[in-house]
C-alpha cells in the first residue's frame, strides 16, 4: 500500500496530473490516485478534470494565471502630488470624491492619505466668537498685565520663576489669588441628557448592540449664579424659574455675596476682594459698577468674549453638566439641593487648580497671539 504524502504543494499536485495525463490516464484515474496519495483535499474532482483540458490545449505553465480586472496601482510619487494637490483645494474632499476624480482605487487613495501624507480627518473645534485682531490684542495684553501683576507680587521678575506644580500646571503664591473670587451663571435643566460619551460601555464582536434612546433637555431650567475662590464655593444663587440675571438682581445677589464672605473668608474684606466676572451685560452696567465702588471692590480685568480665560467655564461648569447627565428631578428643590451636595463634596484641592490654571492660560492666550485657549 503506497504511503500518504502529508506535505504538498499546489504545484506538485499539478505537475503529477500533468504527467499521468501526458501517460495516457483518463482523468477518473488520475482523481482516484491523487486522493489516494495526497488525501480527498488535494484536487477536487471538477479541478482534475479542469487541469486535463488546459494540458490537452497545450499548457504548459503549472502557476495560476494572472487575475483579470483592474490593475493594481501603486502609490507612486506621481498619484501622491495628485492626492495631496486635491486635499490642499478642498480639505472636506472624501475618499471616494478623490478616487472616483483621479480614477484609482479608493484603497490605493487612502493608504496615499493616511500612510504616505500623514493626513487624518478631524472636526472643526467650536469657539465662542470669531475674534477680530482687536479682540486678540485685547486679551494678549490684558494677561500680560495679570502676569506682570502676579510677577511683583511674587517679587519676581520672571513668569518662568513662578512656581511650577505636578503635572507642570503653574502655582500662584500671590496676593491677587490670595484675595481672588471669580463667579458666573450657567441654565441648570431639572432633566439633563447624557453626553454621546458618558454611556460608551466595553463590548466583544460578539456582544449585543447597545441602544440609547434620544432625550431632549427640559424645558423647565433656573440659573445658578456661583462664586467662588481657591477655598470653595462662597455663593451659590439660583433664581427661580422663569428669571433671568440683570443688573438689579445681579446687585442683589453681590449684597448676598457680601454677606457670605463676611461669614466665610471674613478676612477678605479686610484685605479687599478682587473680583473676576466676565464682560456679560449685568456685569457691566453702571449701577454694578456703582455697587462695586462703594465697597471698593476691585474688578480684574477680563477680555471680551474670553470663557476661556474664566475659571468658573473652563473649570467648574462642564463637571457640573457632566454630573448632572441623565439625572432628572421632580422639583426645583431637588435639583437645588443636589446642587449644593455636588459642591460640597467637592475637594479643596479642585477649587485650588481651577485658580491657579489661570497663570497658565494667560501665558498661553499670549503664545498663541490672542488666540482661544484650548487645554
Amino acid at each position: 500500500m503506497a504511503t500518504r504524502i502529508k506535505e504538498w504543494s499546489k504545484l506538485e499536485v499539478r505537475a503529477v496530473v500533468r504527467f499521468l495525463f501526458s501517460k495516457g490516464t483518463k482523468p477518473s484515474e488520475i482523481h482516484k490516485q491523487i486522493a489516494e496519495t495526497y488525501g480527498e483535499g488535494a484536487m477536487s474532482r471538477s479541478r482534475v478534470y479542469q487541469w486535463c483540458t488546459w494540458f490537452g490545449e497545450g499548457r504548459t505553465s503549472l502557476g495560476d494565471e494572472p487575475k483579470s480586472g483592474r490593475p493594481k496601482i501603486s502609490t507612486n510619487e506621481e498619484n501622491t502630488t495628485r492626492v495631496d494637490k486635491l486635499i490642499r483645494c478642498d480639505r472636506r474632499m472624501k475618499i471616494r470624491e478623490i478616487a472616483l476624480k483621479l480614477e484609482i482605487p479608493k484603497s490605493t487613495v487612502h493608504e496615499i492619505v493616511h500612510d504616505t501624507l500623514g493626513y487624518r480627518k478631524v472636526s472643526a473645534r467650536w469657539v465662542p466668537k470669531m475674534l477680530t485682531e482687536d479682540h486678540k490684542l485685547q486679551r494678549v495684553e490684558i494677561s500680560q498685565r495679570l502676569l506682570q501683576r502676579c510677577q511683583q507680587d511674587n517679587g519676581d521678575e520672571d513668569t518662568t520663576h513662578i512656581g511650577v506644580g505636578p503635572g507642570g500646571d503653574f502655582q500662584a503664591n500671590n496676593n491677587l489669588f490670595d484675595n481672588l473670587i471669580t463667579g458666573d451663571e450657567t441654565w441648570v435643566h431639572l432633566n439633563t441628557p447624557e453626553s454621546k460619551r458618558d454611556p460608551m460601555t466595553w463590548k466583544h464582536p460578539s456582544s449585543p448592540v447597545t441602544k440609547k434612546f434620544k432625550v431632549q433637555r427640559s424645558a423647565a431650567k433656573v440659573m445658578a449664579t456661583v462664586f467662588w475662590d481657591a477655598k470653595g464655593v462662597i455663593l451659590l444663587d439660583i433664581l427661580p424659574q422663569g428669571q433671568c440675571i440683570n443688573a438689579a438682581r445681579y446687585c442683589s445677589t453681590l449684597d448676598r455675596l457680601k454677606e457670605a464672605i463676611r461669614r466665610k473668608r471674613p478676612e477678605l474684606l479686610r484685605r479687599g476682594v478682587v473680583v473676576q466676572h466676565d464682560d456679560a451685560t449685568p456685569h457691566s452696567t453702571n449701577l454694578t459698577q456703582q455697587w462695586l465702588q462703594r465697597y471698593g471692590w476691585e474688578i480684574l480685568p477680563h477680555p471680551a468674549h474670553s470663557p476661556d480665560l474664566a475659571p468658573s467655564d473652563f473649570h467648574l461648569f462642564g463637571p457640573l453638566k457632566r454630573h448632572l447627565g441623565g439625572m432628572a428631578f421632580e422639583t426645583e428643590d431637588d435639583l437645588i439641593s443636589e446642587l449644593r451636595n455636588w459642591f460640597d463634596n467637592l475637594d479643596v484641592d479642585f477649587f485650588r487648580v481651577g485658580i491657579n490654571l489661570l497663570l497658565s492660560r494667560w501665558q498661553k492666550c499670549i503664545d498663541l497671539h490672542g488666540d482661544y485657549v484650548e487645554k
